[in-house]
This record gives C-alpha cells, sequence and structure tokens, in this order.
C-alpha cells in the first residue's frame, strides 16, 4: 500500500485526522497480511499530498507493527531538500529500529512549488538525484567514507550501520520511459504509476526488461542490484461492486485533479464530486487537460494524464484478481495498492484491505511462502501484497 495523506477540504483538524486515518490503514495492512507500506514525501501540496515527514510516519508505523516492510516512495533528493547523509543517516536508524525493513526510493520532488519551497533548480534535479543516490549507496557500504562530486563529504562514517547487508533495497520514482531506462542502468527498483491502465504497465515492464538486458554495468549505483517492477493499483473493494466503484472513482477523480493542478497548472480539485457521473467526466477531464497543457507548452509527467483512466481494481473481490491477475500477466513484481485517495471515507478504507487481506491475497499468495527477512537481494527486497505475482 502507499500512503499520500490526501483530503478534501483541508483543515488543521482533518489533516490531523488524516494521518492518524492512515496510520489506522498500515496497522490493518500487516494484520491483513499485506508486506509493504510506502509513503511519499511531497511538500506544501494542499489537497494532493500532506505527507511532508514520511521519515516520521515510517518510523511510528515500525514501532506499532513487527513484520511489515517500511518503504520511502519516495525521498525526495536534490540537495535543497536534504543532504545525502541526513538521507543515509536517517533510513540506516529506521533500518536499525524496524529490525531490518526499510527499503528506500529515491524521487526529484519536481513541482515547480515544492522547488521553489527549498530553492531547488529543476535543471539540478536528474543529476542531483543520481549523485544522491551513488553517495548514499556509498557511504553505506564502506565504514569510513568521503566524496568529491559537485558536493564534498569527509572522510567520516554513516552511523548507525544498517541492519540489512550491504544496504537496504534501492528503488526510483518511474514515471518517465526515460527513467525507466534510466532505474535499469543503476540497477534499482522501479515504481511506476498504474493509473493509465494494464497495458501501459505492459510497455512499461517492456521498456525497464530491455534497459535491464541492455545494460553495460558501467552506470550500477551498487554492488547490489535490485531489478524490482512495483506498479501503483489503485483500489476500492466492497460487497457492493457498484458502490466500490463509485467511491473509488471519485476519489481517483479527486487525486486527478489533484495531480493536473500542481503538475500542470490547473484548477484545485473540486470538494465535492459526490453527483458527478465521474467515469464520463473523467474521460473529458483527460482530453480537455491533454489539450490545454499542449497549447500552454507546460511540463507535465506524461502517465499523469492516466489518472483519468478508471480500469482499476474498484469492485468486488473477483474485480479485484481479475485486474491483478492482469497484472501477473504482464510480470509485474509488485502490486501497490492505493486505496486512500481524497474523498474515499475510512470506512470504505479499512473493508477495502479487510477483502484484500481475506480474498485477494491468499487467492495469489503460495501457501507454502513465507515473508523474507528483508535481506537486499539482486533480484527484489521482499514479497508484496502480491509479490512475484510474474
Amino acid at each position: 500500500m502507499i500512503f499520500e495523506a490526501q483530503l478534501a477540504d483541508p483543515t488543521p483538524e482533518r489533516e490531523r485526522q488524516t494521518i492518524r486515518d492512515c496510520v489506522q490503514q498500515a496497522l490493518h495492512a500487516e494484520e491483513m497480511g499485506f508486506d509493504r507500506i510506502w509513503a511519499v514525501e511531497h511538500h506544501s501540496l494542499t489537497h494532493y499530498a500532506h505527507m511532508s515527514a514520511s521519515e516520521i510516519f515510517l518510523t511510528w508505523v515500525a514501532a506499532r507493527t513487527s513484520r511489515i516492510r517500511i518503504g520511502h516512495g519516495v525521498v525526495t533528493m536534490p540537495f535543497g531538500y536534504q543532504h545525502p547523509v541526513r538521507v543515509a543517516e536517517r533510513a540506516a536508524m529506521l533500518d536499525v529500529l524496524s529490525g531490518g525493513r526499510v527499503d528506500l526510493g529515491a524521487g526529484r520532488g519536481a513541482t515547480r512549488q515544492e522547488m521553489s519551497m527549498f530553492g531547488v533548480h529543476p535543471e539540478d534535479t536528474y543529476p542531483q538525484v543520481e549523485e544522491a543516490l551513488r553517495i548514499v549507496s556509498h557511504a553505506w557500504r564502506k565504514e569510513e567514507f568521503e566524496w568529491h562530486g559537485s558536493i564534498d563529504i569527509g572522510p567520516g562514517a554513516i552511523l548507525p550501520r544498517p541492519v540489512q547487508h550491504p544496504h537496504p533495497p534501492l528503488f526510483m520514482a518511474c514515471s518517465k520511459h526515460d527513467t525507466l531506462r534510466t532505474a535499469a542502468d543503476y540497477g534499482v527498483g522501479a515504481l511506476v504509476l498504474g493509473f493509465a491502465g494494464a497495458e501501459d504497465v505492459r510497455e512499461m515492464r517492456r521498456i525497464y526488461d530491455e534497459a535491464i538486458a541492455a545494460r553495460t554495468g558501467e552506470r550500477l549505483i551498487s554492488t547490489e542490484v535490485n531489478d524490482h517492477f512495483s506498479a501503483l493499483c489503485p483500489t476500492v473493494v466492497l460487497d457492493d461492486a457498484a458502490e466500490a466503484y463509485r467511491i473509488g472513482t471519485r476519489g481517483q477523480r479527486f487525486f486527478a485533479e489533484s495531480i493536473a493542478h500542481w503538475y500542470g497548472d490547473g484548477p484545485l480539485p473540486a470538494e465535492d464530486t459526490e453527483n458527478a457521473d465521474n467515469a464520463a467526466e473523467m474521460s473529458f477531464r483527460s482530453a480537455e487537460l491533454v489539450a490545454r497543457l499542449d497549447e500552454a507548452d507546460i511540463p507535465f509527467r506524461p502517465g499523469a494524464t492516466g489518472t483519468f483512466n478508471t480500469d482499476h481494481a474498484y469492485g468486488d473481490a473477483a474485480t479485484a484478481i481479475a485486474h491483478v491477475e492482469r497484472l501477473r500477466e504482464i510480470g509485474v513484481d509488485e502490486v501497490m495498492c492505493l486505496i486512500q485517495m481524497g474523498t474515499v471515507p475510512q470506512a470504505a478504507c479499512l473493508e477495502t484491505i479487510r477483502q484484500w487481506g481475506e480474498q485477494v491475497i491468499p487467492h495469489f499468495r503460495d501457501t507454502d511462502s513465507s515473508i523474507p527477512s528483508g535481506s537486499s537481494t539482486s533480484s527484489g527486497s521482499s514479497n508484496s501484497a502480491v509479490e512475484e505475482a510474474g
């Protein structure tokens, strides 16, 4: 599962409740057999993501769980957001406190709003994400290290040392085809959007695999290679399939309009989409958004307009199983459930987690499988809710 801490009509009181609700969902996810939670890091993105200090959220969850893996999906790595040494120290500390359950993803934090808050320049984000990943990996693999690149570090040591040897598994957010190729070249796992539908995920899987097959090893981030492909799966599952579809598409429409606002200069999302014909309205909004962005030449993540597609795991458990079967056939390694969207009520989130735990996950889980210890391997980190689906 992944958490954004989205909320409609944000007030301090609703914001606090939403964050507490996310904690409750994460604890319920462990009870129901999910194998990993991810938490984003975004800053000053009202409505879209109020998860600004994910390391605190993940530590709070880790302290109240014993098995579920704790994933940064992702840490914003450009140096203006945080120094790479602090990223390495915080993740290592959480790895120690959680007993070796941490996964670390890297991202750009590329909205204009976020960059302006931290004085980050767009042209610096790609090279600094790469350099930060190299610094973190190098620091974790050496008892004492120094680094001389665009910044100079050390000599010194990262303390504490992470439990996972030589370090927690590394990932990247991949919203563009070029980023997928970069992740493959780096030897890090890919965290991809699944909004545009299963066939778009199939194309992303193909690009990632081809890049892995073609890589020379010259750009690998670490001696530990992680070729793990995780795809987002928006989902609401209830006994009443029609009600689940209504709640899910309503929440997704809110999410899509939030992304359109922060990445494409669109209006803030409507707080009440209760009476909308969401499937028809979202199809119209997608076409409208693409035309407007083309006309304005606004930088926009290519996959983001796919957020208006509604062909996802919205319905009863059979609907979710059928959707995940498609992802398994494509070769997805991990299904990353997105349940907590701005207008989805807490009761529906908890019921969806229960339905996945009691009906969807057991359908795919090998009865002889066990939860791995979490040590980093060349094929990925740990089993997810529907891990190794391919």
